[in-house]
């Protein structure tokens, strides 16, 4: 088992920078790849970026490119989500996820899931 904790999440307003932060705990040594997700009211959740573990491979969903950055640190096993630039429809409930096997945009490929923290960009 892996236990994910999201953090850094609240109110920006637009144009503004947030970090978000995902600590990883439990069996990190299984973790193979880990990515970020959002889920806007009334809308499905929807990939934002994963990062590979051990070289740090990124890939990004198209509306994010250029403002948002994944990063990781596998020493303190937490994963990051640098965003800038932040749009009004950026606001979601952000979740962390963990995959034992595969880098993948394919939400039911991701083995463990943290919570999630919110993030509300006001116009």
């Amino acid at each position: 088992q892996v236990q994910l904790v999201e953090s850094g999440g609240r109110l920006v307003q637009a144009g503004g920078s947030l970090r978000l932060s995902c600590a990883a705990s439990g069996r990190t040594g299984s973790i193979y790849a880990a990515g970020w997700f959002r889920q806007a009211p009334g809308q499905e959740r929807e990939f934002v970026a994963a990062v590979k573990w051990v070289d740090g491979f990124t890939d990004y969903a198209g509306y994010v490119k250029g403002r948002f950055t994944i990063s990781r640190d596998n020493t303190e096993n937490t994963l990051y989500l640098h965003m800038n630039n932040l749009k009004p429809q950026d606001t979601a409930v952000y979740y962390c996820a963990v995959s034992k096997a595969v880098l993948t945009t394919t939400q039911t490929l991701y083995d463990y899931w943290g919570q999630g923290t919110q993030v509300t960009v006001s116009s």
